[in-house]
């Protein structure tokens, strides 16, 4: 009930700025970039940039995956076990945006970047 009232109220709250409101869909950690080209840009990155998320539907490893980019380099992809919302709305022809939400200089590379994704409305 709550989650619905506070959708109601972004839309409602919204009509006036339709054009700037967007909704928190998925907090995640950046999956598989000990693979790519995180750490070549790892100084560049802060939090706040803007992420690219490219759909993947034909990838051998998974049929829900989603590239993340940061100015056009791959760093990784959404995690295999969160992915599948999102690729449902991106195949749908949902707006969505991501951006960077948290770095962290951990060992663990599950552990360096977050990222959020949203529904642009």
């Amino acid at each position: 009930m709550r989650f619905l009232l506070t959708i109601s109220l972004v839309l409602l709250l919204g009509s006036a700025h339709a054009d700037s409101v967007r909704l928190l869909i998925q907090n995640s950690p950046l999956a598989g970039s000990q693979y790519y080209a995180l750490d070549a840009f790892w100084d560049g990155i802060r939090v706040g940039d803007p992420l690219r998320l490219i759909r993947e539907p034909d990838n051998r490893h998974d049929r829900n995956a989603i590239r993340v980019e940061w100015r056009g380099h791959k760093l990784g992809y959404v995690p295999r076990a969160q992915n599948a919302a999102v690729a449902a709305a991106m195949d749908a022809g949902d707006r969505l945006s991501a951006r960077v939400s948290s770095l962290s200089h951990n060992n663990n590379p599950w552990l360096r970047v977050t990222f959020e994704v949203y529904l642009e409305l």
